[in-house]
């Protein structure tokens, strides 16, 4: 590979300058692990500025932690979580949602990657009924599994259908901040205020070097979560240091710029991809990621130039991710990269 500044995800960039700085600044001296140190005191008061006064803040180590965690929190092992058949908890996490949590997922076939009140009612049946796993969840991805984002009046209007059946609503927040962006809003318009009742809160993406976290709506949802958290081996001991690291993306408002820049070079490279007619781009490019449809004959040679992910091998279908850290130069590169190989 020549080019290990590739597309393949925005995992693989590194952590931005100021979240080292805040990861150096509290490495001096001893302080309570477990999260009862200041700095997660802290990180807890941000998150409060941040998403309102009524959260609760969990710290994890991974983006599957904080899924599992959220979902065995809230629901018992007859329930089942309404998700796509593209989400992150029914294809990427190799089953830990439903071993740990015993319910069973119900994945629902999209084209987007996005649910809908109608393909969410498909699973909303056998209520009461003791054969049948009891509906207790939907899962939704910000941004989705490809690329897209839903907007603030989705999120409400699925959050509100879902409250009717006393349900709860979970959100996979990975790419959350290239979704606020996309829409232009803030953090918490797009999540408490539309009614999400635990939110999966990413940072790694976004310029973190570890760390993801457990949001609720309120205290009453995050009764046992500390038990949870701490059966799911997700209970860091020096949790100063994924709590500074919070602390820093949600001041001066790093997460914004980080995921501006990100969802910047996307569309960049979305409109110069636009002008190979060879290359279909297959989804509405509204974050940070770009989905194509390519000739069989260039991924080869491609990959061995640039680190990408396939998505749907049956249609050569590949994903290109941008990130925080990505320039203007590993754009041009790429696709004049594309150009000579298909010529």
């Amino acid at each position: 590979m020549s080019n290990i500044r590739g597309f393949a995800s925005d995992n693989n960039a590194g952590v931005h300058p100021e979240i080292l700085k805040a990861l150096s600044e509290v490495n001096t001296g001893h302080t309570v692990g477990y999260g009862d140190d200041k700095y997660t005191a802290i990180a807890r008061d941000k998150f409060k500025e941040v998403f309102g006064e009524d959260v609760e803040f969990y710290p994890v180590y991974n983006g599957t932690g904080a899924n599992v965690v959220s979902i065995q929190t809230l629901i018992r092992p007859f329930n089942a979580v309404i998700c796509t058949d593209v989400s992150h908890i029914y294809v990427d996490e190799c089953g830990a949602p439903e071993k740990h949590s015993g319910a069973k997922l119900l994945p629902v076939k999209t084209k987007d990657g996005k649910l809908t009140m109608d393909l969410i009612k498909q699973h909303m049946h056998g209520f009461g009924f003791e054969h049948h796993s009891q509906p207790k969840m939907v899962s939704i991805t910000q941004v989705s599994e490809l690329g897209t984002v839903y907007t603030i009046d989705e999120i409400k209007a699925i959050a509100d259908y879902v409250h009717s059946h006393d349900m709860y609503l979970h959100m996979d927040g990975a790419r959350i901040s290239n979704a606020a962006v996309s829409l232009g809003c803030t953090l918490k318009e797009m999540t408490f205020d539309a009614g999400v009742d635990v939110l999966s809160y990413g940072g790694t993406k976004n310029g973190m070097m570890f760390g993801e976290a457990v949001v609720f709506a309120n205290a009453k949802l995050a009764e046992n979560v500390k038990y949870i958290r701490k059966q799911s081996t997700q209970l860091h001991s020096k949790m100063r240091y994924t709590s500074a690291q919070f602390t820093a993306l949600l001041s001066n408002e790093l997460w914004k710029r980080n995921a501006e820049h990100s969802n910047k070079m996307a569309a960049k490279l979305a409109e110069k991809i636009a002008e190979i007619p060879q290359v279909k781009i297959t989804q509405k490019v509204q974050a940070n990621g770009v989905f194509c449809i390519v000739p069989p004959e260039l991924i080869e040679p491609l990959q061995k130039e640039f680190f990408f992910y396939m998505w749907d091998e049956s249609r050569n279908e590949v994903r290109w991710m941008t990130s925080f850290d990505t320039t203007e130069e590993d754009i041009d590169n790429f696709v004049k990269t594309i150009k000579k190989l298909l010529n």
